[in-house]
């Protein structure tokens, strides 16, 4: 899987101040990934706030991405959910013709034991018509699918290709490398530890801060793939403020105040999820400027 090789980026969903879906501010957004040299684009993810979103709302981003990106990038669509038997109706009802993969989040709330995470995976891989990328995110989940786990997956489902690993726990990171199936992806999906991550045999991310600043962090990712730490580690420090920054007051708040301050989209999120406050916007906007100026 090549094409899933280096950058992708979580896609907010942009609203306007009535909180309805903003398709003209989703539009510059995808282009704003495309220039800046993005690799791939993940639909409906977390970071999209897709629990808030009505179905309906669903298909209209669904459909504007599809549009917006006119077949220039692969994309992956977010397709899971704790409710084991809705996953795999959903996979086997949906049109996946134009998605490269689908990234499904290990169960969350339900807190199964790994036999049970492995039983939901082999009811999503046999029912998926295009390639799985397994998520593990425990502090949204409430449960780590553990290294054993993924790689049973990997080695008894085919397309069942990567995992998107959120852990923020460097050590299980290698630990899947170290025991991953060849091919198989193991992708980060904790910003400040990706280039780590790559640099000992991971194949990249699927970010958040990557979609504020996509030319300078899929150029860490591709520096870091190409072995030439000290220039992706400039590009990694250049960047960690504003990492940690974004996801201070939470996430997807922080990405929509860099957006806010690139022209892109307005702050907008939907509760239980609230705005940044004053001073973290203020600091944002701050380190927004200071890169443009660079």
């Amino acid at each position: 899987m090549q094409a899933l090789t280096g950058t992708g980026v979580a896609l907010v969903t942009p609203f306007k101040k009535d909180f309805s879906v903003d398709t003209e501010a989703l539009k510059k957004i995808v282009n704003y990934q495309i220039d800046g040299g993005i690799e791939y684009l993940v639909v409906l993810g977390t970071t999209a706030e897709s629990a808030t979103l009505t179905k309906e709302e669903k298909e209209l981003v669904i459909t504007t991405v599809i549009e917006a990106n006119n077949g220039r990038l692969p994309l992956v669509l977010g397709v899971g959910g704790n409710n084991t038997a809705g996953v795999v109706a959903e996979l086997k009802s949906r049109d996946l013709s134009k998605f490269t993969a689908v990234l499904s989040v290990s169960p969350y709330y339900n807190k199964p034991t790994q036999e049970g995470i492995y039983q939901h995976f082999k009811m999503v891989a046999e029912a998926s018509p295009v390639p799985v990328i397994l998520y593990n995110v425990p502090g949204r989940t409430a449960s780590n699918m553990l290294p054993a786990t993924v790689t049973r997956l990997a080695n008894d489902f085919k397309n069942i290709i990567g995992i998107k690993e959120a852990a923020g726990d460097i050590v299980q990171a290698m630990k899947l490398i170290q025991h991953k199936p060849e091919g198989f992806l193991v992708i980060s999906g904790d910003d400040m530890i990706t280039l780590p991550m790559v640099l000992a045999g991971g194949a990249g991310v699927i970010s958040v801060i990557g979609e504020g600043f996509p030319r300078q962090f899929s150029d860490m990712v591709r520096l870091g793939l190409e072995r030439k730490v000290d220039e992706a580690y400039r590009l990694h420090y250049l960047l960690a403020d504003a990492i940690d920054m974004i996801f201070e007051q939470g996430n997807p708040a922080g990405i929509k105040c860099v957006f806010a301050a690139l022209g892109l989209s307005e702050e907008t999120v939907r509760l239980p999820l609230v705005n940044v406050n004053e001073d973290l916007a203020a600091r944002i906007k701050a380190f927004v400027n200071k890169i443009r100026n660079l």
